[in-house]
């Protein structure tokens, strides 16, 4: 299992679910403008970055590229580290670490059981069909760190 123990109030142990994820962006085919990828979860009806729990003793970026690839069938090469979300994910607290990763070949996607659809959106439309307002975040801070110094 991928869970740190850690105390909280009381000396109880809280199980934290921890995983990882990109914010898969490319230049559109057409016209080259910025793009973002989704997911949609047909489990929990949820449209989000792609992410997943950790193999044990996974290191969190190997694992963020291996989620990419299951949930997109796409390869991509990871940038900037992300902001870390925490929120609590059906009653356990769970950590999710993010990079920045340009998708670097277009392979055409093959719904599956953890993911039956992937679209490409510009920033604006991408914020607007995430589900969690967590995830919203991402995308300022994607926009952030691809911004020319």
């Amino acid at each position: 299992m991928n869970r740190r123990n850690s105390h909280g109030d009381g000396g109880a142990d809280t199980e934290t679910v921890l995983a990882a994820g990109c914010v898969l962006w490319r230049r559109s085919p057409h016209g080259g403008r910025l793009e973002i990828a989704l997911v949609h979860r047909p489990r929990y009806d949820d449209w989000s970055h792609p992410k997943g729990k950790l193999k044990q003793g996974e290191d969190a970026l190997r694992g963020a590229v291996r989620e990419v690839a299951e949930e997109t069938g796409m390869g991509c090469a990871p940038g900037a580290v992300l902001p870390t979300l925490h929120y609590v994910a059906r009653g356990r607290p769970k950590e999710v670490r993010y990079w920045a990763a340009e998708a670097v070949d277009d392979e055409t996607f093959v719904p599956n059981r953890e993911v039956d659809r992937l679209v490409w959106l510009p920033p604006d439309m991408a914020r607007n069909r995430l589900t969690y307002d967590h995830d919203r975040t991402l995308i300022d801070a994607l926009l952030h760190a691809l911004r020319p110094s």
